[in-house]
């Protein structure tokens, strides 16, 4: 349900989006910039974190169409694991590692170039799902060379196809796979409480811990 709900509510934006560039470019370019996150901006504009996650680019379909494919090869299994609002949970706070993995980079990036960067798409939070089942998969002791050839070449992609900010990819996949152990198997006194219950005590630490982390690196901002 929330997969397809996810799937369906990146589809219609970007229709939206593809939309506005035919009826007004001026409109579409400011879609895509009030919901795209910077580094430069994160703080100062915190809703991008999220909005970005629904926004892809709108001159080709290829952006939308490979993280959707890859949304639903991974995103059914994980629900059905999770329950429907639990992954839900999974999927936003991965998708706030991506931006935390920006934040990052705009402090670490050589002559602060880090900081005028900008994203938008649904593969920080994805990358997020693809630590999860893995942690998920490693955990009950299944296979996981073909998944872990399979998230080589989506770690290996952006060096190859350029434009692509696998700092948002890096982030996620560190924060949604932090999550997912937690869950699984976190502090020995917890592991007795129900799914439900850790999900909401690790759930919100691990935001809180984002959150930090992201207005921590915003000091150093130099647009701030």
């Amino acid at each position: 349900m929330i997969t397809w709900a996810i799937i369906a509510a990146c589809t219609v934006v970007w229709l939206i989006e593809v939309l506005l560039g035919f009826i007004s470019p001026l409109l579409q370019g400011l879609l895509i910039y009030q919901g795209m996150e910077s580094p430069m901006t994160m703080v100062s504009r915190p809703w991008t974190a999220i909005t970005s996650m629904f926004l892809h680019a709108p001159n080709t379909i290829m952006h939308i169409l490979f993280n959707m494919i890859a949304l639903y090869s991974v995103g059914p299994v994980l629900e059905r694991m999770m329950g429907h609002w639990r992954f839900l949970g999974l999927y936003v706070i991965s998708g706030l590692g991506g931006a935390l993995g920006l934040m990052v980079w705009g402090v670490c990036a050589p002559d602060g170039k880090g900081w005028q960067m900008a994203a938008y798409g649904a593969s920080g939070a994805i990358f997020g799902l693809f630590a999860a089942l893995l942690v998920v998969y490693r955990r009950i002791g299944a296979d996981i060379r073909s998944m872990m050839i399979w998230m080589a070449i989506n770690f290996a992609l952006p060096f190859v196809v350029g434009g692509v900010a696998w700092q948002a990819h890096v982030g996620g996949f560190l924060i949604g796979g932090l999550l997912t152990w937690l869950l699984t198997s976190g502090l020995p006194v917890w592991r007795h409480k129900s799914l439900t219950w850790r999900m909401q005590v690790y759930g919100w630490s691990v935001t809180m811990l984002v959150v930090i982390a992201i207005v921590l690196c915003n000091i150093a901002n130099p647009y701030a």
